[in-house]
């Protein structure tokens, strides 16, 4: 048998291809929509791709089905129930695929999803029994699936299914069964999932939290509180229900003068800077959003800005701008219109207006507080990074929190804004100038500067 993982990192979107290289026929399990990872390693390993299987609708990325089936032919397969306007074979429970020497099984496992299935896989050469199972979003390493993306009217119904799915049929299976996950760390469809991207099994019902609950607590955990949707989510599920539209349609490579980006401008489209914290500080494009790449740079910008919005980037090089390009498409946001050609060298020279979002120091930030000479500091990191240690005179008002609604203040009045190590407290100093807010300021290296300067912290 031919097995691969392929790993989205910082998204945390983990996608497979298993096929047997002796009948050289291969599927294709949960596919990102950039396909060329698995074009490559189908031709390297002299295998045809004749399926492609969805464990669910995804809604954290768009899928690459309808990319994949445009290049290779290959028939899209999904739950029985789903509901996709395009073509698919309905996949029931019990059904079975043959890829050679390799068998995979269908299972019904709603919960996360309605519709959603797991594939157990079967090394036929090796061993008549399963060697491992493809849990989708149903089961992870170290955590579950959230059941409350189908909606909140169901959210009742779906963890009633997701706990008959995990104890009733998955947690039954045998113990050395290795379960390979549709999602790892990064994700924001569970709560806490593993950095590891596979486990067994055995290990997973002795070690995963959740499977140390009754049925009574599992049920009230699975309907409490969940990371909050960012914006692009709904987005995303229509598109992957209704058929995600091919890359070869979406706009073509523009670079574009400063006076082409001022008349984008002036027509309501947003400019996304992913420079870094302090080249965005010096200087940007009034009303830019400040996104940089990172680990988790695509659900940041799910996040904060809509998801049919036109786009003009701001980026160091061409490279740059394919890059996020790519973290873009992945998330369904296509209406790039280009890139400023020439980057804010060529902005300034041309005259056009500029702003600051100036950094301040820890040492500048303390004298500050002491002296005080403050009037709004906010820490927009996580509950549990607040927790573990922040600065007294700071509020707490989480990144997604003030992308929600913006504070209630004067916006003349100063506001600095802290995070981690400054990419959050850029996002945010960067979309409350974006608001009106007149004087802001991000502190530089955000929490870190703070402690390695050997200022005090409260818990």
């Amino acid at each position: 048998m031919f097995f691969k993982q392929f790993t989205v990192t910082g998204m945390g979107c983990l996608s497979y291809i298993i096929g047997c290289p002796q009948a050289g026929i291969a599927c294709i399990v949960d596919p990102k929509r950039d396909v060329d990872d698995y074009i490559k390693v189908a031709r390297e390993n002299n295998l045809k791709i004749t399926h492609i299987f969805e464990t669910h609708v995804h809604a954290d990325h768009i899928s690459g089905n309808m990319e994949l089936q445009s290049r290779t032919g290959a028939e899209i397969c999904m739950g029985a129930g789903t509901p996709a306007t395009f073509a698919f074979k309905p996949v029931n429970e019990g059904d079975i695929f043959e890829f050679g020497s390799v068998k995979v099984e269908a299972l019904s496992t709603p919960g996360h999803t309605p519709n959603s299935i797991s594939l157990l896989v079967t090394d036929t050469v090796r061993n008549e029994k399963p060697w491992m199972i493809l849990t989708g979003d149903c089961m992870f390493v170290g955590d579950v699936g959230r059941p409350d993306l189908a909606g909140k009217e169901l959210i009742h119904e779906q963890a009633e299914n997701l706990y008959d799915s995990l104890f009733n049929k998955l947690t039954r299976l045998p113990e050395g069964i290795e379960i390979f996950p549709a999602h790892g760390e990064g994700s924001l469809c569970g709560k806490g999932i593993s950095s590891k991207s596979s486990s067994t099994i055995g290990y997973e019902k002795e070690s995963n939290p959740v499977f140390k609950l009754s049925q009574e607590d599992f049920l009230l955990s699975m309907t409490g509180s969940f990371p909050d949707r960012p914006k692009s989510f709904t987005h995303i599920i229509t598109t992957n229900k209704s058929g995600v539209p091919l890359l070869d349609r979406c706009p073509v490579l523009r670079d574009l003068t400063p006076l082409q980006v001022k008349k984008e401008i002036d027509r309501g489209v947003v400019i996304l800077d992913t420079r870094d914290t302090a080249s965005f500080g010096g200087v940007h494009i009034p009303g830019s959003i400040n996104i940089g790449f990172a680990k988790q740079t695509a659900n940041w910008i799910g996040m904060v800005i809509e998801p049919d919005a036109e786009l003009i980037l701001v980026v160091t090089s061409e490279k740059a701008y394919s890059d996020m390009l790519v973290e873009l498409h992945r998330i369904g946001y296509d209406k790039v219109i280009g890139y400023l050609y020439g980057g804010m060298t060529s902005w300034q020279e041309a005259g056009m207006p500029i702003e600051q979002l100036w950094q301040i120091s820890a040492s500048r930030l303390h004298e500050k507080i002491t002296s005080g000479n403050i009037s709004h500091l906010f820490d927009v990191r996580s509950e549990i990074e607040w927790n573990s240690g922040h600065i007294k005179e700071a509020q707490h008002l989480p990144l997604n929190q003030l992308l929600k609604e913006t504070p209630d203040i004067p916006r003349d009045e100063e506001v600095i804004v802290t995070c981690g190590v400054g990419y959050r407290g850029n996002i945010a100093a960067s979309y409350l100038q974006s608001q009106g807010f007149q004087h802001v300021h991000s502190l530089a290296g955000g929490m870190t500067a703070w402690k390695n300067s050997g200022y005090s912290v409260t818990v």
